[in-house]
């Protein structure tokens, strides 16, 4: 049962539509991010759950009760921002305690809370610490801890680790998901990054100029794009025009590549997305057709490999151990279409 419940928010600046119709529901002790390119509406949409925004139609809910009349601060929800707003004359253990103090809780209470949270958070020993000279990665954890530390009801985090090398963000973002899986935490991460939102959450909303694009599991999502955006921005590039005809119960479309079966039943000028990570070499697929290996490029998990194939280059990657050949070779290059292409609205 959704514990946190989207329905329908709607939200105008002027004569910018920031939110058209978003709805979604997020389980106890789920996690999930919000993900889309700047502009998409994301920061409205947390504002609005955060209560410092109101929509002009819609609704927030909790436990199937409406937030519309509950001010910010007594929402019991917890906010992380990307600049993490540490207070830079408190130490450590200050910034930990300061929403403990405003719960007004018994200073034994406290103490116990923020070595709990120093625990959980990998900060033991940092207690008196200036939090002008932490690492970023230091740093983020202390932000962190200070909003878990009053236990709220509901995490949200707005692109935390935005700033941080690639390394340490990836770190991180592991080591986030382990601690807020660890307490059962419901949150919700926004992000523009599909690394962060497809390596922490559970599920994702695709978001584009204010309106919900696809919601799924990060399995999902790359699997079966909804539509050209959602391709478009998860990554996928091979995208071929064609013409599809029905013969009998089957669909063809006629493409660069030559004649397509595909699942969708469909007819006239469409869009078919060629996957990325199915193309054989040892002419195992049951669809054949040849290639001029123009680019290849190591990038330290795959090898992505530019095919140019009746004057159109299309990219695919690769595991490091596949033998690719010689850039300007010609190759015979084979797929199985069912688990290749699909047809996107």
């Amino acid at each position: 049962m959704p514990i946190l419940s989207i329905k329908n928010i709607h939200k105008k600046f002027g004569q910018t539509h920031a939110l058209n119709g978003v709805s979604f529901d997020i389980s106890y002790g789920k996690i999930m991010a919000v993900l889309g390119p700047s502009g998409c509406g994301k920061s409205t949409l947390l504002s609005i759950i955060a209560g410092l925004e109101s929509p002009d139609r819609g609704d927030v809910s909790w436990d199937n009760k409406s937030l519309a009349r509950v001010p910010p601060h007594q929402r019991q929800f917890g906010l992380m921002f990307q600049d993490l707003a540490l207070f830079p004359h408190l130490n450590v253990v200050e910034n930990i305690a300061f929403g403990l103090h405003l719960q007004n809780k018994p200073d034994k209470i406290i103490r116990e809370r923020v070595q709990e949270i120093l625990a959980l958070v990998h900060l033991q020993g940092f207690e008196s610490r200036d939090v002008n000279t932490l690492s970023g990665g230091e740093a983020q954890r202390v932000a962190l801890a200070r909003s878990l530390a009053p236990n709220p009801r509901f995490l949200m985090l707005d692109e935390p680790l935005g700033a941080l090398d690639r390394n340490l963000r990836e770190s991180l973002l592991l080591e986030l998901r382990q601690i807020l899986k660890e307490i059962r935490q419901t949150a919700l991460y926004v992000t523009h990054d599909q690394e962060e939102a497809f390596g922490l959450a559970d599920r994702v909303v695709i978001m584009n100029a204010g309106n919900v694009e696809q919601i799924g599991s990060p399995l999902e999502l790359n699997r079966k794009p909804a539509n050209l955006f959602v391709a478009h921005f998860l990554g996928f590039d091979n995208l071929l025009k064609g013409t599809a005809t029905q013969s009998g119960k089957i669909t063809l479309v006629d493409t660069i590549l030559g004649s397509i079966p595909v699942s969708t039943p469909t007819s006239g000028q469409v869009t078919v997305l060629m996957r990325p990570d199915t193309l054989k070499l040892d002419g195992s697929g049951s669809m054949h057709f040849s290639g001029i290996l123009r680019e290849k490029t190591f990038q330290g998990s795959t090898c992505r490999a530019v095919f140019e194939i009746n004057f159109t280059q299309l990219a695919f990657h690769f595991l490091p151990s596949v033998s690719l050949p010689d850039v300007g070779a010609l190759v015979q290059l084979s797929v199985n279409p069912q688990e290749t292409f699909q047809v996107l609205p």
